[in-house]
């Protein structure tokens, strides 16, 4: 018998690894844009004190656990059959709560805004187009976007982290984008957008605008949302989430609301049954009791301002916060008070521009831990510049 030649007889051997040597991930051939990417996540370590990635740390009360348990007591009679495909009813429960008119048909949920927003780029990006963001913003932005096969064009925002309606217009009509994320507050900074930038950049845009809010509930009282300006913006996307300010992060539920039209064409690429029966009825179990789950909210912002506060009187620089989290620096070498904040049992962020630290509010007792520790970290002269100390200015500008 003549033994095979050619490719087929050297099989993996001639381009894979070495026998004996464990298969890498530069051995499979994943796409050339994937190459060299480190996946995303946040560090999850057991401290004591955990101010890291934006949670509520007010768990549900036990009026909802026990609705839940029995939410989930009730329909487990049913878990041979596949959910409801189009959540209907929870859709219905959503934009209810969202208010502005908007009705079932109006609204979409997923497994997280993230998978709301890979649908997103799935249905209006793909090989050949390109989405914008205004960054230092959420960096899943780009992210997800080159998950989609979609070019990443970035934008900047002012030294303030606010947004230049004017530049952003001129790089939106110069770049064509096919997406545009806005975000806001935005994350890692905490930024609010006036409605009149949103505004002018719906305007603008040639193709679809995504408005991440996120933590919109934790902007300030009267801050105006971007649903008012759903009517007459068949273009304009509005992404929302259950894992802030409804403290439901491990149930990931995320939503959007827009035109009837946009729900139809994210129909055509979600996955079939894609919410499970158990995260329908939990995020259900989670509206009914909304009133209960956002009351938390007041306390958190009134944490945060008072973090603001305190981090300013330190000499420290402070970006102005909506949201449930602060950033905060400036310091020659973050990772370093970054690790010293993590010997003293704090885990904060280590995320956005250069030098600059975030941390998630805390119950008080978590942020009184987190200033006590930081305190302590601050005392040593080689983690914060002396610009940075009360009575200096800091003539650095950092995009």
């Amino acid at each position: 018998m003549t033994a095979p030649t050619g490719p087929a007889a050297t099989g993996s051997a001639a381009t894979g690894p070495a026998a004996g040597r464990p298969v890498r991930l530069s051995d499979l051939p994943i796409r050339d844009d994937l190459r060299g990417r480190s996946p995303y996540g946040a560090p999850q370590i057991d401290v004591p004190v955990r101010l890291n990635t934006n949670e509520n740390p007010y768990g549900p009360p036990a009026g909802l656990v026990a609705d839940l348990a029995e939410a989930v007591r009730r329909d487990a009679a049913d878990l041979n059959r596949y959910p409801d495909r189009d959540a209907v009813a929870l859709r219905e429960d959503l934009a209810a709560y969202l208010g502005h008119g908007l009705h079932a048909a109006q609204v979409w949920a997923a497994n997280g805004s993230n998978e709301v927003l890979q649908q997103i780029l799935q249905a209006f990006g793909g090989p050949g187009r390109s989405a914008m963001g205004f960054e230092p913003s959420y960096s899943m932005h780009p992210i997800i976007t080159t998950g989609a096969s979609t070019r990443w064009i970035t934008g900047a925002r002012e030294d303030d982290f606010g947004l230049d309606p004017e530049k952003a217009v001129a790089a939106i009509e110069e770049h064509r984008p096919d997406i545009v994320f806005l975000t806001s507050p935005n994350n890692p900074t905490g930024t609010a957008l006036p409605l009149e930038a949103v505004q002018r950049v719906v305007q603008a845009a040639p193709g679809m605008v995504v408005v991440d809010e996120a933590y919109f509930e934790f902007a300030r009282t009267g801050t105006p949302s971007a649903l008012t300006l759903l009517p007459g913006n068949p273009r304009l996307i509005v992404t929302r989430t259950m894992s802030k300010a409804f403290a439901m992060a491990g149930t990931r539920l995320g939503y959007l609301a827009a035109d009837p039209a946009v729900i139809e064409a994210l129909l055509l690429v979600r996955l079939p049954y894609h919410l499970s029966t158990l995260t329908q009825a939990a995020a259900r179990v989670a509206l009914a009791h909304q009133g209960e789950l956002l009351g938390t909210v007041d306390r958190l912002r009134a944490e945060r301002d008072a973090c603001v506060l305190r981090l300013r009187e330190q000499g420290l620089s402070v970006a102005d916060s909506d949201a449930n989290f602060v950033l905060f620096g400036r310091f020659p070498d973050r990772h370093a008070v970054w690790e010293a904040l993590l010997a003293r049992g704090v885990l904060i962020r280590e995320v956005g521009p250069p030098q600059w630290l975030r941390v998630s509010i805390g119950t008080a007792g978590e942020t009184a831990a987190f200033h006590e520790a930081l305190t302590a970290v601050l005392a040593f002269s080689d983690v914060i510049p002396a610009s940075g100390r009360p009575g200096h200015e800091d003539p650095e500008e950092i995009a």
